[in-house]
C-alpha cells in the first residue's frame, strides 16, 4: 500500500429507503443530529424529487436536477409514473450528482430517496445509482466506474415549460484510465430500510412487510438493515400476538400462521401464505432493529448496526477499544436484552390488558 493511498480514509454513507410515510427523512435529520454529537461529519443529499416541503436544509437537493411537478406537468404523467422518470433521468445524468458529491469529501453521507416501493423491488435506476455511488471516490475527485460511465455534460436546466429528454449513455469517461478501484478507495455504503413497526400488529401486513423486505435486499444489492420505525406507536392499532423479539429476530413464523388462519378470512389462503413464509425462512435474511428517534439509546442501537454493515466500525475514524473491535468482527452483539428493554418500555403488559379488559367487562 502506497503512503498516499495508507493516509486517505474510506467514505461512508447510508442509503435511507422505505415506503411512503415510514420516516426516511425524519430519521435522516435525526441521525444527522445524533451523529454530529459524537463529533462527526455529517451531509444529507434528498433524492425525493417529491419532498418540497424539508424540515431541515440539505447539504444537496436533486431538485436543484428534476422535480416531480416539472416532470408531471412537461410530460402529463401521474405520481407515480413521473417518479420513476425522475429517477431514470437521475441514473442517466449521475454525473451531475458525481460532480454535486465532490463538494462533501470527508462527510458522513445520508442519502434522503424516494418512498416508492417498486424503486426498490424491481425498477433498476436507483439500483444503478447506488452501484455508481459504491464505486466513486469522493477523496481524489477520480472515476473509478469503469468504460460504461457517460461523458460529462452541462448542468441541465429543467423548466416547467420544457423538460429535457433522457439523454442516452455516451461513450467512456474523459478522464485518466479507469479502474474499479481498492476497496479503500470506494464509497462503503449500507441501506437502511424502514417499515413502521405497527405492521407488526396485523399478521397479514407483518408477512407483506416481510415479503418487501427481502425483495428489497435481494434486488438492492448493499448491506442492509431493516428498521421498525416509530417503536412509540407500535400498539396504535392493536395489540402484538408475541414478544417483541419474535418480530425483531423472525422467529418460527408458523406460529404466525396459525394466527392468521383464526380469521375466516385468511383461512381461504392458508396455503399461500405456507408457501410465502416457506421463502422468507429459506431466505433467512430477514431481522429488524427497532428504532424510536426520540431515544437516544434506541438511536445508538441503530447506528452500531449501520456501522458494522458498511464497515465503519473497522476504520480508524473513531476511537475505539479492542473489545469492542473484536465483539463487531465475530458478530457478538446481542440484542435480546435492548429488544427487551424497547418491549418493556413501548409495548404494553398483558397482565395489564386482561385487566383493563375484565374492568371493561
Amino acid at each position: 500500500m502506497s503512503e498516499g493511498s495508507r493516509g486517505r480514509s474510506p467514505a461512508f454513507g447510508q442509503v435511507v429507503i422505505g415506503p411512503p410515510g415510514s420516516g426516511k427523512t425524519t430519521y435522516c435529520h435525526a441521525m444527522r443530529e445524533f451523529l454530529a454529537r459524537i463529533g462527526r461529519r455529517v451531509a444529507v443529499v434528498n433524492l425525493d424529487p417529491a419532498n418540497e416541503a424539508l424540515p431541515c436544509p440539505c447539504e444537496l437537493d436533486i431538485a436543484q436536477l428534476v422535480t416531480l411537478p416539472d416532470v408531471m406537468g412537461s410530460l402529463a404523467l401521474g405520481p407515480n409514473g413521473g417518479l420513476l422518470y425522475c429517477m431514470e433521468y437521475l441514473e442517466a445524468n449521475v454525473d451531475w450528482l458525481q460532480e454535486k458529491l465532490e463538494g462533501l469529501k470527508g462527510h458522513y453521507v445520508l442519502f434522503d430517496c424516494p418512498g416508492q416501493v417498486e424503486l426498490y423491488t424491481h425498477h433498476s435506476s436507483l439500483k444503478n445509482v447506488f452501484a455508481h455511488l459504491a464505486k466513486w471516490d469522493f477523496r481524489g475527485g477520480r472515476c473509478v466506474l469503469g468504460p460504461f460511465f457517460p461523458l460529462p455534460c452541462e448542468e441541465p436546466q429543467v423548466t416547467s415549460q420544457a423538460l429535457p429528454a433522457l439523454p442516452a449513455p455516451r461513450g467512456t469517461c474523459p478522464g485518466p484510465p479507469c479502474t474499479m478501484g481498492d476497496a479503500d478507495e470506494a464509497v462503503q455504503l449500507a441501506a437502511v430500510h424502514l417499515v413502521d413497526s405497527h405492521y407488526c400488529t396485523d399478521p397479514g401486513k407483518f408477512i407483506s412487510v416481510l415479503c418487501t423486505s427481502l425483495s428489497t435486499m435481494l434486488h438492492v444489492e448493499l448491506p442492509h438493515i431493516n428498521v421498525l420505525s416509530k417503536m412509540d406507536l407500535i400498539e396504535q392499532y392493536g395489540k402484538l400476538a408475541f414478544n417483541l423479539d419474535y418480530y425483531t429476530e423472525v422467529l418460527d413464523l408458523s406460529y404466525l400462521v396459525d394466527h392468521l388462519a383464526s380469521d375466516p378470512f385468511f383461512r381461504n389462503y392458508r396455503r399461500l401464505n405456507e408457501k410465502l413464509v416457506e421463502v422468507i425462512e429459506d431466505y433467512s435474511l430477514v431481522s429488524f432493529v427497532p428504532l424510536n428517534v426520540q431515544d437516544k439509546e434506541s438511536m445508538r442501537q441503530v447506528m452500531r448496526a449501520v456501522d458494522k454493515a458498511n464497515g465503519y466500525s473497522f476504520g480508524d475514524q473513531e476511537h475505539r477499544s479492542l473489545e469492542a473491535l473484536m465483539s463487531a468482527a465475530v458478530g457478538a452483539d446481542f440484542h435480546f436484552s435492548s429488544t427487551l428493554a424497547v418491549q418493556e418500555k413501548y409495548v404494553q403488559s398483558q397482565d395489564k390488558a386482561v385487566e383493563e379488559e375484565v374492568m371493561d367487562l
